[in-house]
């Protein structure tokens, strides 16, 4: 990274051994039978996969973060009812090739344990330095708080340090998430937001799933998902604190027109991230149940359906409700029941 402190980038596998690693997963007869009746276009998934108290929901035994970051992966991705999972620390930084590799055996394995599950679909997360306008005022920035970005929406960056890691993994591909960091109000007008992003898509190759989150809500205007809808990218439908109610975004949206739409549920409104983590950790059960926010999933995935949507991702947070994992069975038993039959 170029400018500024520089941010760690976490040794995931350095002197680890993936393949001896005895991480099980932990999977019920009643996750079969539900993943058999959620409908197969639906892929669910949590936002990362190293969390300890998931023990006896995701995984057996008892593991620490750094082992389950490590190599947890080959087990989470044989869950039936987890199709999908959102690469976070992508954001902090690009990925190392190694890393990929290492994610790639990982899948490898797990699908050749798994054979009739459907594929596994990996969401990254775009590193911060090509999707930040105006670094936030915050110590990790150092001397480039509050100032613009440069490289915002670079698409050569992009396409050297992001992408380029990914090289040979392929068959695992998802979506990539465009999380459009928070920006002062005033930074860009929906016109000429709406003119980078079009610029960028412009630059970036055929064949890849491209997502944008906005963190803005004056932004979310026609504008926005005209630009998005002219190139086959996706508005990523997020449920975080300072953006409107998943409903509204989606009577803001229109028909969907992607091929593939993803759904992101972060933070209820107006909490704060820090305090919501404490407050719910270790992340082993429903704390604060959104039901409103269920109800709105639900209706985008019907209208998804309608539109033909080849693939729709839903990935959940562990501070929307407490625990992600379960977030996603409640979700999985509604759409088994509401959708399952005519989609």
């Amino acid at each position: 990274m170029s400018g500024g402190a520089p941010r760690e980038q976490l040794p995931l596998f350095a002197n680890v051994s993936v393949a001896g690693a005895e991480i099980v997963p932990r999977i019920t007869d009643e996750d079969r039978e539900l993943a058999q009746r959620v409908p197969s276009w639906l892929r669910f998934g949590t936002s990362s996969w190293s969390f300890p108290g998931w023990r006896g929901l995701v995984y057996e035994g008892q593991h620490t973060d750094d082992e389950l970051a490590r190599a947890g992966l080959r087990a989470y991705a044989q869950q039936p009812l987890l199709r999908t999972v959102s690469v976070d620390r992508s954001y902090y930084g690009p990925l190392r090739a190694a890393d990929v590799a290492s994610y790639a055996t990982q899948l490898d394995e797990a699908g050749a344990l798994t054979p009739s599950l459907p594929p596994f679909r990996v969401v990254s997360k775009v590193w911060d330095e090509i999707t930040t306008a105006v670094f936030p005022v915050h110590a990790r920035y150092g001397a480039r708080a509050g100032q613009r970005n440069a490289h915002f929406l670079d698409a050569s960056r992009f396409l050297s340090e992001v992408l380029e890691p990914y090289r040979g993994f392929e068959r695992h591909f998802g979506p990539f998430v465009f999380e459009l960091t928070p920006m002062p109000r005033g930074t860009f007008e929906d016109v000429e937001l709406a003119r980078r992003v079009d610029a960028f898509l412009t630059a970036l190759p055929a064949g890849f799933s491209w997502a944008f989150e906005l963190r803005n809500q004056e932004l979310l205007t026609p504008r926005w998902h005209d630009v998005l809808r002219a190139h086959g990218a996706a508005h990523v439908f997020t449920y975080w604190t300072a953006m409107p109610s998943l409903r509204a975004q989606l009577a803001s949206h229109g028909k969907i027109t992607s091929p593939f739409t993803v759904v992101r549920l972060m933070l209820p409104p107006f909490m704060r991230y820090a305090e919501k983590k404490a407050e719910l950790a270790p992340f082993d059960r429903l704390v604060a149940p959104q039901d409103d926010m269920r109800d709105d999933v639900l209706s985008i995935l019907r209208a998804a359906a309608e539109a033909g949507c080849v693939e729709g991702f839903v990935l959940a947070n562990n501070k929307a409700e407490g625990s992600a994992p379960l977030t996603v069975r409640e979700i999985a038993v509604r759409a088994a029941r509401e959708l399952g039959a005519r989609f």
